[in-house]
C-alpha cells in the first residue's frame, strides 16, 4: 500500500494513475490537500495524476523517481532501501573546508556518479574536504548545467538516478569526504515544468531573469514555502547530503515576517540537531547584505556561508583586462579593491557602484570571515564566458598559479572548481539539450546574440545545443602527470597542505588580516599573523621588507629570492613566508 498526497488547491477532482488504473482521491482540505491510499501500489509502481477533466497524467510535483524523464509518469521510491555505510560519518567544519565545484557529466569522460567515485581517492589526496556537485534534480534532456531543474526532488538519470547518487555520497563519506549540493529555488526550467497545473508555486507579482517569481509571499505560500523547506529536508536526511548551496537568493522576493531562508535555516538546525549530523547552508547572493550570514539570534537569516563575489571580481580584473563591455567588473581592477576585498570582505559595502548606478551593500561587523567562500574560477565565472576559458587559458600559468596561491590563503573558506587544481587545458562551456526545437533555436541563438554585443565573432560562440560544446568540457584525466599540468598539481598540493597545518591560515577573525599594497608597482602584502603573503602583478621585481623572523616557506618560481631583510619578487609570483613553519 501507498499513500498519495498531492497539493492542487484549484482542481475540482482529482485521481491518482496508477500502473494503468484510476484511483480517486478525496479532498480537497481546507489547505487544498488530496489524499488516496492504494493498496496495490508500492516502490516501483508508475503513477501520475489526473486534474478534473485533463485525462492526460502528470508527473508528481514532489516524484522522488523520474525513470521515464520529466514528461512521463513518476515512480514511487522506497528512501529506505538502501544499504548505507556512514553511520559513524560525521562532517568537517565549514571554517576547516577545501571546496571542489564538480560537474558531475563533464568531471568524468562517462559522466555519472558512478564513475566519479573512481576519482573520489585523487580529490581525498590532494586535501580536498568538501564536493559541491552542481544541480542534480530531473530536467529535459540528456545534458546540462542543472539549473533548469523541474522535478527538483528526483535525481537525474543523466548520472545513474537516485540510487547513484546514494552510492556516491556513501562513498565520499566512507573516504572523508563531505557533500555539498548545489539546489536551485529561484524558479523552474521552462521545458517540463508541470507545477502550474497543481498550484501557485511562482506568481506574476514579481519577476525574476526566468520569468514570475516563486511564490514565497503570496496566497498559497504557505504550502510552497513548505515545498521547498521539504526539498531540503530531504537531500540532507535521504541522501546524507552535509549541506546545500542556494543557487542566487538574490531572486527571492519574500517581505514575509519571517523570511524563507530564515525559516529554512531553522528547520536545518533542527533536522542538525535530531540527526546529530553536521548541516551547512551556503547561499550565493550578490546583495552585499549580512543579514543573510549572520545569526538568526543577530537578526539575521542564519545561512553559514555566503560565495564572495567581491573577492572574484577584485582578482580578476587585476590579472585580466577585458576587452569592451565590461558589466560589472568596471566596479573594480585596483590592487586596492583587491586589499579591501581580503580586509572586509565585501567592496562594496555602501559605496557607490558605477555599475549598478546607485549606492551597493553595507559593512561586514562582527562575523568570522569563514562564513564567505572566496575562488577565482566557478561555473558561471567560467561557463558564462563565451568559449569557457578558464584563468590559466586568460592570464597564463604564472598568473593562475599566483591566483590559486591568493584564493588559498586568503581568510575566508577557498573554493577550486573542477581541473583548476591541475590546470585543465579543456574549457568549460555552456551547453544544453532542450527537446523543444524552438527553445533550442531560441537558447543558440540568444548565446550568439548575448556575445556578439562584446565583440566576438558568431563562428566563435559555442552553439550550446551542439553535443560537441558539452563533449569539449569534459576534463581530461590524462593531463595530470604532464608538464605544466603536472606542475600546477603540485603547487596546489602544497598549498592546501599548508593551509590544513597552518593555524594562521586558519584565523577567522577579520581584524587579524592587514594588507599592504602599491597601485603603481602592483604588489600586494598581506599579512595573517605568523604568515605573510607577498604577490606582484606589476611589469618589474618588487623587493618587499620582510621581518628577519619570516622564512621563505612557498613560491610560484624558482626565481624568487629572500636575504637580507628583503623580499626580491619577479613579476607574476606569489611567495608564502612564516615564521615557526
Amino acid at each position: 500500500m501507498h499513500q498519495f498526497e498531492l497539493w492542487a488547491p484549484r482542481a475540482r477532482k482529482v485521481a491518482v494513475h496508477v500502473d494503468g488504473s484510476l484511483y480517486p482521491m478525496e479532498g480537497p482540505d481546507p489547505r487544498g490537500c488530496w489524499r488516496a491510499s492504494v493498496d496495490q501500489a508500492g516502490p516501483g509502481s508508475d503513477y501520475g495524476f489526473v486534474l478534473d477533466d485533463d485525462p492526460k497524467p502528470y508527473p508528481d510535483p514532489r516524484s522522488e523517481w523520474q525513470p521515464h524523464g520529466v514528461h512521463g509518469l513518476s515512480r514511487v521510491y522506497d528512501q529506505k532501501a538502501f544499504q548505507w555505510h556512514d553511520s559513524r560519518w560525521q562532517a568537517p567544519p565549514l571554517a576547516s573546508a577545501i571546496v571542489y565545484e564538480m560537474h558531475v557529466g563533464t568531471f568524468t569522460p562517462e559522466g555519472t556518479f558512478e564513475s566519479a567515485i573512481g576519482k573520489l581517492d585523487f580529490l581525498h589526496t590532494l586535501g580536498i574536504t568538501h564536493i559541491e556537485i552542481m544541480p542534480v534534480a530531473a530536467y529535459p534532456g540528456d545534458r546540462g548545467w542543472g539549473y533548469d531543474g523541474v522535478d527538483l526532488f528526483a535525481v537525474t538519470e543523466n548520472y545513474g538516478g537516485p540510487d547513484a547518487l546514494k552510492r556516491f555520497v556513501d562513498a565520499c563519506h566512507v573516504r572523508g569526504l563531505a557533500v555539498i549540493l548545489d539546489v536551485v529555488y529561484n524558479h523552474f526550467g521552462p521545458v517540463g515544468n508541470y507545477t502550474g497545473k497543481f498550484g501557485p508555486y511562482v506568481t506574476s507579482s514579481h519577476c525574476t531573469p526566468w520569468g514570475d517569481a516563486v511564490n514565497f509571499e503570496d496566497r498559497g505560500s504557505d504550502e510552497v514555502r513548505r515545498f521547498f523547506c521539504d526539498n531540503a529536508i530531504m537531500w540532507m536526511r535521504d541522501f546524507h547530503i552535509d549541506g546545500l548551496r542556494l543557487d542566487a537568493v538574490h531572486e527571492f522576493v519574500d517581505r514575509s515576517a519571517i523570511h524563507f531562508l530564515e525559516q529554512l535555516s531553522a528547520e536545518v538546525e533542527v533536522l542538525a540537531a535530531t540527526l546529530g549530523a553536521r548541516l551547512v547552508l551556503i547561499a550565493e547572493s550578490d546583495l552585499n547584505d549580512p543579514r543573510i550570514v549572520r545569526p538568526r539570534e543577530a537578526g539575521g537569516y542564519g545561512i553559514d556561508a555566503q560565495w564572495s563575489d567581491d573577492f572574484h571580481h577584485a582578482l580578476f580584473t587585476v590579472l585580466h583586462v577585458e576587452e569592451g563591455a565590461r558589466g560589472y567588473y568596471d566596479d573594480f581592477g585596483t590592487m586596492e579593491k583587491l586589499a579591501k576585498s581580503l580586509m572586509h570582505m565585501f567592496v562594496y559595502d555602501g559605496e557607490y557602484s558605477v555599475y549598478r548606478r546607485r549606492k551597493h551593500g553595507r559593512p561586514v561587523e562582527g562575523l568570522s570571515t569563514h562564513h564567505f567562500i572566496g575562488f577565482i574560477q566557478n561555473h558561471d565565472q567560467v561557463g558564462n564566458r563565451a568559449t569557457g576559458e578558464r584563468i590559466e587559458h586568460l592570464v597564463g600559468m604564472d598568473r593562475a598559479k599566483v591566483a590559486i596561491g591568493l584564493v588559498l590563503t586568503a581568510p575566508f573558506i577557498p573554493m577550486l572548481f573542477q581541473g583548476e587544481e591541475f590546470a585543465a587545458s579543456t574549457p568549460f562551456q555552456y551547453f544544453a539539450d532542450h527537446e523543444d526545437p524552438e527553445m533550442a533555436r531560441l537558447v543558440s541563438e540568444g548565446r550568439k546574440r548575448e556575445f556578439a554585443a562584446f565583440g566576438f565573432a558568431e563562428k566563435d560562440i559555442p552553439d550550446p545545443e551542439d553535443r560537441a560544446t558539452f563533449t569539449r568540457s569534459k576534463l581530461n584525466w590524462e593531463e595530470i602527470e604532464q608538464g605544466n599540468h603536472k606542475d600546477m598539481l603540485e603547487w596546489v598540493r602544497s598549498l592546501i597542505h599548508l593551509r590544513r597545518t597552518t593555524p594562521a591560515l586558519n584565523d577567522g577573525d577579520m581584524g587579524h588580516t592587514r594588507v599592504h599594497w602599491n597601485e603603481e608597482s602592483r604588489w600586494l602584502l598581506m599579512d595573517r599573523g605568523s604568515v605573510q603573503v607577498a604577490l606582484n602583478l606589476g611589469t618589474d621585481d618588487a623587493c618587499l621588507d620582510i621581518p628577519e623572523n619570516f622564512r621563505l616557506h612557498l613560491a610560484s618560481s624558482n626565481n624568487v629570492n629572500r636575504s637580507e631583510g628583503k623580499l626580491r619578487l619577479p613579476p607574476n609570483t606569489i611567495a608564502i613566508l612564516s615564521i615557526g613553519l
